[in-house]
Parts: structure tokens; sequence; C-alpha cells
């Protein structure tokens, strides 16, 4: 069973599974995320949907580089949660799989290509408490041995 996180799938609803890939980037003490603009303001991993025929890794590299600039090497796995959610940009109700890795950012080529996506570097006092939803604060304060719970 996948642990889920956020409102329960409300009854007789229709929700599309949406695999998706999300990286745990430290760097200097901090960690790399990205604040997306729209449809809400919000600090998230950086990550999303895995395209069809694509593998998790290769959407994580993807991803990660559309939204923050950066490269990023040796992702390895560390767990997979879901969440039930209104996607407004696609007018779509989704069951997202989000599959959580932690990667090591190694180049910074520019800036985030994804429209309304700026990156961001984060203090790890601050990283935890930052991201959206609280399938990703439970990851990021995992990751950095706060042992929360994802409030």
């Amino acid at each position: 069973m996948i642990r889920r996180f956020g409102a329960a799938p409300e009854a007789g609803r229709r929700y599309h599974r949406r695999p998706g890939a999300y990286a745990i980037l430290p760097l200097d003490g901090g960690l790399v995320m990205t604040h997306q603009s729209a449809p809400e303001p919000e600090i998230q991993l950086p990550g999303g949907g895995i395209d069809p025929g694509e593998s998790p890794v290769s959407a994580l590299h993807r991803e990660v580089f559309e939204e923050t600039g950066w490269h990023i090497g040796t992702p390895r796995w560390l767990g997979t949660f879901r969440r039930f959610a209104y996607m407004p940009e696609y007018d779509l109700w989704a069951e997202k799989i989000c599959m959580i890795f932690v990667a090591r950012p190694t180049v910074c080529i520019g800036q985030p290509t994804e429209p309304g996506h700026i990156s961001l570097w984060l203090p790890s006092d601050l990283a935890a408490d930052a991201p959206g939803n609280p399938g990703d604060r439970f990851f990021v304060s995992q990751f950095l041995g706060r042992g929360a719970t994802g409030r």
C-alpha cells in the first residue's frame, strides 16, 4: 500500500493516475527547490509527470532541469506517496503517484525553462517546512533527520 498524504479521494469522482518523479537536491547545507507561480504560488520539490514511455529517472532528469536549470547525478529512490488533487493546468482530477529521489546537483546551466518556475536555494532549517504539500514536507523532513509526519 502506498502511503497517502492530503485529502482523501472524493466518492464518485474519477481520478486519473499521474505518476511523477521528484527530487530532494542537497547543496551547500540547504536544498535546491522550485517556486511555481501558478496556478497558486507554491514552493515544491522539483519534478513532475512521467511521460508515456519515459522511465522515472529520465523524467526526473528532464523535470529537474526544466524547473531549476540544474543537471543532476546519482539519483537514489527514497520512497513513494500518493495524493489526490485537482490539476487546473490540465482541468484534471488526479491520483498523483509521487516517487521521491535524492540526487546531487552537478551543474547549473541557466534559468529554468519551465514557464512560471524560479529555482531557489533554501537553508535546511527552512526547507523542511517550505513545500506546499504534506508528502513533500514529510520526505524532506525524513531526509533532514527530523522525523516529521507531514502535517
